[in-house]
Parts: structure tokens; sequence; C-alpha cells
């Protein structure tokens, strides 16, 4: 193993993980909370008014111990928090795709309209989601997409096939019929 490895280990036996950045998470985002909406109250320093920090530190550290003594809090947090943090890489994933495709002013490329910069965006942004869902394991031997694609080969038939183009055709005909007429205009 590797020196960082053993050195996470330790951290992890000391606590760390339990009980000091769950602390310190909770502190923070309670602490920001109460400064920014002052509900604790103000205190006017000669001209401008500031928040009570004294105040809303006390208060934001005791919800920080109270939620660290409550250790199926801290559990949950330490569960739900990696998941949160993968979403939010594969937000930031998603906005990078899009942010190809702009321009530093903010309109769309004009050799890219339409249509055709949708559907680059919707086959990029579902390239996306199947990335992710392929690095994250459903077992020890496969991927949440291998796991998908394993059961819609099993439970695929002529049926699910003709449902699914019959409901991809409803939808083109309720598109085609109900776009807006003034946009076509326009182009002309």
């Amino acid at each position: 193993m590797s020196v960082l490895r053993n050195t996470l280990d330790f951290l992890g036996d000391f606590g760390i993980f339990d009980v000091v950045l769950p602390f310190l998470l909770v502190f923070a985002v309670v602490f920001g909370i109460l400064e920014k909406t002052k509900i604790l109250g103000e205190e006017k320093i000669g001209d401008k008014t500031y928040p009570k920090k004294n105040l809303d530190g006390i208060v934001a550290f005791a919800i920080a111990m109270l939620v660290v003594a409550a250790t199926k809090i801290v559990g949950i947090m330490s569960d739900a928090l990696p998941k949160i943090s993968l979403l939010v890489i594969a937000s930031l994933s998603f906005l990078l795709m899009i942010g190809i495709f702009m321009n530093p002013e903010g309109t769309l490329y004009k050799n890219l309209e339409g249509i055709w910069m949708m559907v680059i965006m919707i086959i990029m942004f579902i390239s996306v989601i199947l990335i992710f869902l392929s690095a994250i394991p459903a077992n020890k031997n496969q991927s949440w997409l291998g796991y998908a694609f394993d059961y819609v080969v099993q439970f695929w038939s002529g049926t699910v096939v003709s449902s699914i183009i019959l409901l991809a055709i409803m939808i083109w005909a309720i598109l085609f019929i109900t776009r807006d007429k003034k946009d076509k205009k326009e182009k002309d």
C-alpha cells in the first residue's frame, strides 16, 4: 500500500472522517446561513451593520456538536455526501460540454443552429450519464451500465421495441403539430 493510503487509513481510524469533517461541514454551513440571514441580530459599528458573529459562532458550534454526537446523522452524511459530490461532478461535466458550444459572448455558434445543436447537446448529455453509470459499481463484477444493459438484453422483446417506436412517433407527431409557426416565418 502507498504511504498516502496508509495516512488516510490512519486519519480514518483517528476519527477525521467520522467526527472532524462532519463537524466542520455542519459548522460552516450553519454559520454561513446565520451570517447571511442575520437571524440572531446585528450590531452597528460606525456606519455599517454586521451580523453578531459571536452568537452565530456559538449556535453553529452547538448545532455541529449535536450533529456529531448523533452517530446516525453522521452515518447518513458519510453515505450521502460522496454521492452528492459525484452528482456535482457529473453536473459540472455536463456544463463543460455545453460550454464547448457557447461563444464567449453567450450566443450560440452560427454554424450549428437549431436542431443540430440540440441533437449534439443531447448526445453529449447522454454520454456523460453513460460514462458515470459505467463508473459506478452495481456489484463486485459489473457497473450500473452493465447491469442495465444485461437487464435490457434479457427482457427485450418485439412488444417492447414496437411500443418504444410507437411512443417515439407519437411524441414526434405532437411536437411537429404543436410547433410554433412564427419561428418558421422568421427564418424565411
